[in-house]
């Protein structure tokens, strides 16, 4: 399978060897080995905003965090699902990141399994805040990932959509 051709960075524009690539399982390690995103998300009103959540990642990359539905993110994505996240990289020296794009969706109760199954494994302290006033939990599902490692000369940079992300391998 051909993985999307790497793009480059902004920074230099040397070309990336032809045989760069992520496989699905270091893709998965690396996202999990973060705990904390920050997500972007947009308010009609002043534009975009950003903060960090706590994350954890479902096999299929479908990334979990939770808020109060009185949070700036939470009223922002009830008008417009879509949102950005970051993990890794900015502020800690890290080389490596992670930028994706989707569409946020709530979790109802039905879905709940997805939250003990999978956040609540990350974050036990989640089953807690189940009590707060207003809790809830978003799924993400990614129609766009990029992974960077700026620690290869040049980059490796290699982006994914839906479709591509699913069968990666």
């Amino acid at each position: 399978m051909a993985l999307p051709r790497p793009v480059g960075h902004g920074l230099a524009h040397a070309p990336h060897p032809a045989n760069a690539r992520v496989t699905r399982a270091a893709l998965l390690a690396f996202l999990r080995s973060h705990r904390y995103a920050v997500q972007a998300s947009v308010s009609p009103a002043t534009g975009p905003q950003a903060g960090v959540v706590g994350i954890a990642v479902a096999d299929d990359f479908s990334i979990v965090f939770d808020t109060l539905d009185t949070s700036r993110k939470a009223r922002n994505l009830a008008q417009d699902l879509r949102i950005a996240l970051v993990i890794g990289g900015a502020g800690n020296g890290e080389e490596q990141t992670v930028q994706c794009e989707g569409l946020a969706e709530r979790l109802e109760s039905a879905d709940i399994r997805v939250v003990e199954e999978l956040y609540f494994r990350v974050f036990p302290s989640g089953r807690d805040r189940l009590a707060w006033k207003g809790i809830m939990h978003l799924r993400v599902r990614p129609h766009w990932l990029r992974y960077s490692d700026f620690r290869t000369d040049p980059p490796t940079i290699i982006e994914l959509d839906a479709a591509r992300l699913a069968r990666l391998e």
